[in-house]
Formats: C-alpha cells, sequence, structure tokens
C-alpha cells in the first residue's frame, strides 16, 4: 500500500498520463473512450417523425395504425420504401435496415425518430452504423425489446441520448403517449417516471404485475438497460453496457423462471455489473410460474439473485412489454428510491 500512495503520488507530479487508446481494448472493463452526452432537439407539434423496421418485418396493418396514431398525437408521419422489404421474418437486408437507420438521420426534414417495433435483428446491423453521422445529427430516438441493442449502443459510441419507451405497433393508450411525450417534448430538469396502477383486470391480477422492494435504500446515476435478453446478449461484444455506477433498468417477456435465473447469473458474473448504484426492474410478462416444489417463482429467483448485490433494487415498474409502458431516457442522471419504488429523471434528456 505504501509504494502504491508513493507511485500515485511521483504519477501526480509528473502530471496527467495519456494512454493510447489501442492500450486499452480488451481490458476490464471494456475501453469505451469517455465521449461528451448529446441531447436532440425536445419535439414539438408538426414535427416529422420517421419510422423504421431495423428487427422484424411489419405488416402495413400495423404500419398504418402507427401512421395514424403519430397524426393523433399531431406529429408527421414518414418512412422510406425499406420498411417494406420483408426479407424472410426481417423486414429487409442486414445492409438496407441500417442504410434505412443512417438515412433517417441524416434526413434534416426528419425531426425524430420511432421504431414501428420490435424484433430480432438490432445486433445484426451494430457494426454497420454510422455514428459520426448520428453524433452530428441528433435526433429523439425511441423503441424498447430488441431495440435495447440500439438504444444503449449508440448512446455508449455517440454520446446520444436515447429513449426506451414504446414502438409505433405499442403506442396505443393515453398513458403510454402522455408518459412519452414528458420526457421527449419538455425540458423540465427534473421529472418522476409515475409507475401505473394496474387495474383489477385478470391480467393485472398475475403475480409478475406486483410492485415491491428488492433491497431498500436510494441510488442515483445514469439510466442504461432495457430487454434483459439483449442487455445479456451484449456481454462480450463490442456493444456491451458499462453498468459502473449506473441504474440498471431491466425487463423480460415470455421467459421461464429459470432462463431469467441464467441471464441474471450471466450478468452478475460479468465484468462490471457488480458496480452498478441500484437496479430498476419493470414488469417480466409471462414470466412467472405455478408454485411447484420442483421449481421457483419469478420472485423467488429475481430475489435470489438480486438481493446478494445489497445495491438498491425494486420489481415491477411500470415498462416493459406490457399496455402502459413509461419512456425513460438512456444516458440521462436518474434517482431511485426503492422504498417508494419510484424512478426519476433529474436532468433535461432533451433541449
Amino acid at each position: 500500500m505504501k509504494k502504491r500512495r508513493q507511485f500515485l503520488k511521483n504519477a501526480a507530479g509528473m502530471g496527467a498520463i495519456c494512454i493510447a487508446p489501442s492500450l486499452l481494448i480488451g481490458q476490464t472493463p471494456p475501453y469505451i473512450p469517455a465521449i461528451s452526452p448529446v441531447k436532440a432537439k425536445a419535439l414539438k407539434m408538426g414535427d416529422t417523425i420517421g419510422l423504421i423496421a431495423p428487427g422484424f418485418a411489419i405488416t402495413d396493418e400495423v404500419l398504418e395504425k402507427a401512421k395514424e396514431t403519430l397524426r393523433s398525437m399531431g406529429f408527421i408521419p414518414y418512412h422510406t420504401d425499406r420498411i417494406h422489404g420483408n426479407h424472410g421474418y426481417f423486414s429487409n437486408t442486414d445492409e438496407e435496415r441500417a442504410a434505412d437507420l443512417n438515412d433517417i438521420f441524416a434526413n434534416p426534414k426528419v425531426d425524430g425518430i420511432l421504431c414501428a417495433r420490435g424484433g430480432y435483428g438490432c445486433t445484426r446491423i451494430m457494426h454497420m452504423i454510422d455514428y459520426d453521422l448520428i453524433r452530428n445529427n441528433p435526433k429523439v430516438l425511441v423503441g424498447f425489446s430488441d431495440i435495447t441493442a440500439l438504444l444503449n449502443g449508440i448512446y455508449q459510441k455517440t454520446g446520444l441520448i436515447t429513449f426506451h419507451g414504446p414502438v409505433g405497433s405499442t403506442i396505443t393508450d393515453d398513458y403510454s403517449i402522455a408518459q412519452l411525450k414528458k420526457v421527449v417534448m419538455h425540458t423540465k430538469t427534473k421529472q418522476l417516471l409515475e409507475n401505473k396502477e394496474f387495474t383489477a383486470s385478470e391480467e393485472y391480477s398475475k403475480p409478475e404485475y406486483r410492485r415491491y422492494n428488492i433491497c431498500p435504500g436510494k441510488a442515483t446515476g445514469k439510466l442504461v438497460g432495457g430487454s434483459l435478453t439483449l442487455v445479456t446478449a451484449m456481454l462480450g461484444t463490442p456493444d456491451e453496457i458499462d453498468f459502473t455506477d449506473t441504474i440498471v433498468c431491466l425487463e423480460e417477456i415470455e421467459e421461464a423462471p429459470y432462463r431469467i435465473d441464467r441471464m441474471l447469473t450471466q450478468l452478475i458474473h460479468s465484468k462490471t455489473f457488480h458496480k452498478a448504484a441500484g437496479i430498476a426492474l419493470g414488469v417480466f410478462k409471462g414470466c412467472d410460474r405455478i408454485p411447484d416444489p420442483n421449481t421457483f417463482t419469478l420472485k423467488q429467483v429475481i430475489q435470489d439473485r438480486i438481493a446478494a448485490l445489497n445495491i438498491p433494487a425494486v420489481y415491477g415498474l411500470s415498462f416493459g412489454h406490457i399496455d402502459h409502458n413509461f419512456t425513460f431516457p438512456i444516458g440521462v442522471k436518474g434517482s431511485l428510491d426503492a422504498d417508494k419504488m419510484q424512478l426519476s429523471i433529474l436532468e433535461s434528456a432533451v433541449h
């Protein structure tokens, strides 16, 4: 320890030491250059919103409904012909989907971007994205599910604040629309992301909708995350998320408890997840199972895996593959109050 202090003292006296980026590649955590955050302009009524489908194909019916919803919100929908490519289960080839994303960002007539739907495919095009172009043409980008890869990857490589929120095929209720507008159309410095109180319907009576505290306490940090499957799939790639001092937001759909267990375990043993400041879990829709001696419930798995980290954590916030979905910005400083089961942002996400 004495030698270490002397080394630091000597280093301080020599001034700042510059290390070539190439020497940091492959170290723990993965080398990610320090990039200043970039905020897009706040959206306003009359703005043009570009629709893209960077993953699965979208039907004409769903696309038209998304356009109708955007019009009802006061926006002008726009999309290119690439959205109709239908290449197998994708909306188009990898090259065309990546080109569509790049072109929408480059188009000066487009003010914001809404992913028309989720579905697998985003991780296939991450290396084809023009990140310099995006940083120089910042726009609000909204989506969730498989779009998690884009949201976090683009933020880490460009500094652009992105938005985990409904896609065109799911933005169908007043709550989701209001929550989206609150975050992308206003420049308030602090906002509570309001939870939806679930009704007593048959769907909402299921255990995975019950909100509960996992570990008490409060935490602050930049918000990252999204789909548990995609966050886990990004481990070991150039797009792996650095969880250090962050509030990790996770949700999932239709995965058995043992699969949730496996993914959380993989995260826990990854390079930086244990350095997170807090964990905010949304609704893991369809992931619970009837209590049985031969299995664990979703809640048992989550408590077993997350509580051991001993950081503020909560389950059941209003985001995920659910009808009522609030929007949270990726890369913005937020606060988690696990006791009150509330998530807030502490700075504006747009300017």
